[in-house]
């Protein structure tokens, strides 16, 4: 099992947090305590500060968000990329990218939140290619990394990774879903009503996690979610052979079985939610995918591929993301308000 090799970047990242942060919220020098054993019968409490591990709502938390820092900003005929840096945990920067579309666009656009799976980077939202498939047809895509993932892994012992600590992943990227939210919500160029996400293994298990607490996500389109934590941990290949038996004690389990998309896909909020799953997959075994697809609401739709090869064929292309889009798309004007509006632009251009 691989770590995140990114180590230089997030070394980088995390000399500047501390060299703009305020005097008095810098690490104490004095030599750290003992970590305390850790009690999985209980949420475990957040590293960063006051925040609700128990509960998948940001609500109850107390994050404060800092002032976004601006990053780079690129322009091209057909979209804009803007990189910021977000954090409401001191210590837990976000690199966030925002790429809209540019032409004929309104001024506010619909938008989708693409979180892919553990252990993915953010290189995809630099390419040129992949920003224009997911900006096509007028949608602002919205590009971050889960907790504990890329340029957010630092500062813990290599012994804790994203599945060693999955209670405090899931959580803390589910509140993270909420406080982008929230912060494009701010912005204003962003059509708040028209807003999905599209998750990718752990990200598609965030996404159903997160649209159980956030009406403000209509759609979920989730690729090969991780769910059913019983039998996911016991086969899945991500799950290294020496940590295996760790992960299937009944403390770990209990600490997770909350966030066990199985339970909480009845309760996600999304009109309009699609699960893939790919059968010959060993992250997300046949039988994860099966325990899901009978959790499933009649009402989700349910797409199931034999074989990697045949979803390529169906979803390259930028295909993968044309359902969601469609979900999200604005209704058309009707005619007579179509051309009530039109009448009404003329009649105040001849005034002006």
């Amino acid at each position: 099992m691989s770590r995140p090799t990114c180590i230089l970047l997030p070394i980088i990242w995390s000399l500047i947090s501390v060299a703009i942060l305020p005097a008095q919220q810098k690490t104490s020098s004095a030599p750290a305590s003992p970590a305390p054993a850790i009690d999985f019968s209980k949420p475990p409490p957040s590293i960063y500060g006051n925040e609700d591990m128990g509960s998948l709502s940001v609500s109850p938390s107390n994050l404060h968000p800092a002032s976004p820092l601006a990053g780079e900003k690129d322009t091209y005929p057909e979209f804009t990329r803007e990189l910021l840096r977000v954090e409401w945990r001191t210590g837990d920067p976000i690199d966030l990218y925002i790429i809209k579309p540019r032409g004929n666009t309104p001024a506010k656009v619909p938008a989708v939140l693409y979180l892919y799976s553990y252990p993915s980077e953010s290189d995809r939202f630099r390419d040129n290619e992949y920003c224009k498939r997911v900006t096509a047809d007028g949608y602002a895509a919205i590009g971050f990394v889960s907790a504990l993932t890329g340029q957010r892994y630092h500062d813990r012992p290599m012994r804790e990774w994203f599945v060693s600590e999955l209670p405090e992943s899931l959580t803390e990227s589910v509140h993270d879903v909420q406080m982008i939210l929230r912060y494009l919500a701010e912005r204003g160029d962003i059509d708040m009503t028209h807003v999905g996400m599209f998750g990718q293994g752990s990200g598609g298990t965030i996404a159903i996690l997160a649209a159980s607490v956030e009406p403000q996500i209509r759609a979920v389109d989730a690729l090969q979610p991780w769910g059913d934590w019983p039998t996911w941990l016991a086969k899945s290949s991500l799950v290294p052979e020496t940590e295996r038996a760790t992960y299937l004690t009944p403390k770990f389990l209990g600490s997770v079985a909350p966030f066990d998309p199985v339970l909480v896909l009845a309760r996600v909020q999304a009109k309009n939610v699609r699960l893939q799953f790919v059968l010959d997959d060993t992250i997300t075994p046949a039988a994860v995918a099966e325990r899901l697809k009978a959790a499933a609401p009649a009402s989700d739709q349910v797409v199931v591929y034999n074989t990697k090869r045949q979803q390529h064929a169906v979803l390259s292309a930028g295909r993968a993301f044309e359902w969601i889009k469609d979900q999200l798309r604005p209704p058309a004007p009707h005619p007579e308000s179509a051309r009530a509006g039109a009448a009404g632009n003329a009649q105040n251009e001849s005034v002006h």
